[in-house]
């Protein structure tokens, strides 16, 4: 199985960047990993909320295939532990084929058909975080789950 993490836009905060290719590396170790860029939408001024949604939403639906499991990061999905995510991800790695495909949102969340699409939804928290940091903490997460699976010492509870 690989984890692919597509979000719109770039990451332009060096250090939330640096975080991000560290947890990248490490996570090499464990598991094929990506993580997808899509451009954001151009010319957003003279878009409703909803036409950007759609815009970012075909962008995503591009990126995904017939069998692949798709996974919304959404402010209404289960919020999990990280021990828990752990067991999540080990049971995904058993049964899903190929690909595991998590979702942060735009600016203004998914488009309905992002929604029909997704398999499921998780929550990293009630609160809001800026797209930028929310790729790194949700990498790290990924990272934090495989050392929970090894034994590793990273994690405490």
């Amino acid at each position: 199985m690989k984890i692919t993490l597509l979000a719109i836009g770039k990451t332009n905060t060096k250090y939330l960047q640096e975080g991000i290719e560290q947890y990248i590396k490490r996570l090499s170790h464990y598991i094929p990993f990506e993580f997808k860029i899509l451009p954001d939408v151009k010319t957003t001024k003279g878009l409703t909320q909803e036409k950007q949604k759609e815009m970012e939403g075909q962008m995503f639906l591009n990126c995904i295939q017939s069998g692949d499991v798709v996974v919304l990061l959404d402010e209404k999905g289960k919020e999990m532990t990280s021990r828990e995510f752990s067991v999540y991800l080990d049971k995904k790695m058993v049964t899903v084929a190929k690909n595991l495909i998590f979702v942060i949102g735009g600016p203004y969340g998914f488009s309905q058909e992002i929604y029909n699409r997704a398999n499921e939804k998780l929550s990293l928290s009630k609160m809001t975080f800026s797209h930028e940091m929310i790729r790194m903490f949700f990498i790290e997460q990924i990272y934090r789950a495989m050392t929970i699976l090894k034994g590793e010492p990273y994690h405490h509870d």
